[in-house]
């Protein structure tokens, strides 16, 4: 591994998966602005959005869940530029 270019500062994370409530603890040095209490011990929370536990290729499920509604969020931000593009 090259030198210095790795962080130093790795500690013990909670990763929580926000579609199914899944949580698990592991080494990370990503940020976060939010604890939770696991055993008695406080960790750093990080919100994943799809883990695993929850994603249609390791689920054996084929459905896709859009929990932030991104197509729709698209869809009303531009609908005034289509209406005018179809004109």
């Amino acid at each position: 591994m090259k030198k210095g270019i790795h962080p130093e500062n790795y500690r013990m994370v909670v990763f929580r998966d926000m579609s199914n409530g899944h949580t698990f603890i592991t080494k990370s040095a990503a940020p976060s602005r939010e604890n939770v209490e696991i055993d008695g011990v406080e960790y750093p929370l990080i919100k994943l959005e799809i883990s695993s536990t929850s994603h249609p290729f390791y689920t054996g499920k084929m459905k896709l869940v859009d929990t932030a509604g991104r197509v729709d969020k698209f869809m009303n931000r531009y609908q005034k530029h289509m209406d005018n593009r179809k004109k």
